[in-house]
């Protein structure tokens, strides 16, 4: 058993009720393990230009074969798994759409667009969206295996340098105390700052709190009092696998009830719009 799939088992142990969107989220790392995706990351710079993710203005060339027969089973593997929301997206298997458009606003975070078209097919929006929202993770995942010995020492912004999201927590490490935030689409890790809020950039520490949930020895919440975002902080030995950090994010949904109670919330869309082009 592979530590993801170990992973997922503990998930669905402690929360049973998730084990519909867990069965997706199970295709998703299976699809993400294939060698294929690697053929058609696009070509990057060596290094993020300035402030711009690696996937700014990219050129992606992908088979439209490829691209639609993922596309099908994840909407199959969704409809199937058990909620009436997510049975509903069964309905874009039957219609004509623009499957290229589809993973451009995914890939960029474009959830209006994909609301907007769950919505002409009759499907729930938010699930549709969520789901979408998981197609491009193959690309980026092999994207950021690629890049991934370039981006340590060079980048210092608050999102995700390969493809502009912003991060899913920060990991504190060893003994060092090295800090890195953790993009949970690519799985990427950057350095970040300590005491500086990864979203507005505030770094006045009297307008920065951290909070200890209870029962959480190994965990905290960095939060700004600014723009009153928040970023989950685990301390480790050492990083989480890139295909892992997903799961780790929904495992710790506890600790983004608890930040949320204190009024605090994650921003929504991306930290950086990555204009792509998309074509067969």
């Amino acid at each position: 058993m592979t530590a993801s799939e170990s992973s997922l088992q503990d998930l669905k142990r402690r929360h049973p009720e998730w084990e519909p969107w867990l069965t997706v989220i199970r295709e998703v790392l299976r699809e993400s393990a294939e060698l294929k995706w690697a053929a058609v990351v696009p070509s990057l710079a060596a290094t993020p230009l300035g402030k711009t993710p690696l996937l700014a203005e990219a050129r992606i060339v992908l088979p439209k074969s490829l691209l639609r027969a993922w596309f099908e089973q994840l909407i199959r593997v969704a409809h199937r798994s058990g909620t009436d929301n997510l049975a509903t997206l069964k309905a874009a298997l039957d219609a004509k759409l623009d499957i290229l458009n589809i993973f451009k606003a995914s890939l960029q975070q474009d959830d209006d667009s994909l609301k907007k078209l769950a919505t002409s097919l009759d499907a729930d929006a938010e699930a549709f969206a969520a789901v979408m929202a998981l197609l491009p993770v193959p690309l980026l995942q092999a994207t950021n295996r690629r890049c991934a010995q370039a981006l340590k020492a060079s980048w210092m912004e608050g999102y995700c340098p390969v493809c502009g999201a912003w991060p899913a927590f920060a990991e504190t490490r060893g003994i060092e105390r090295s800090r890195y935030l953790r993009c949970g689409r690519c799985g990427a890790e950057w350095e970040a700052h300590v005491l500086s809020c990864p979203y507005c950039g505030n770094g006045d520490h009297e307008r920065l709190v951290s909070l200890i949930p209870e029962n959480s020895a190994k965990s905290a919440i960095d939060a700004c009092k600014v723009c009153l975002g928040y970023v989950k902080v685990f301390t480790l030995l050492q990083g989480t696998r890139p295909d892992a950090v997903m799961l780790e994010d929904l495992g710790s949904v506890e600790i983004d009830l608890a930040a949320a109670g204190e009024g605090y919330r994650r921003p929504k869309g991306p930290g950086y719009s990555v204009d792509v082009t998309v074509s067969e």
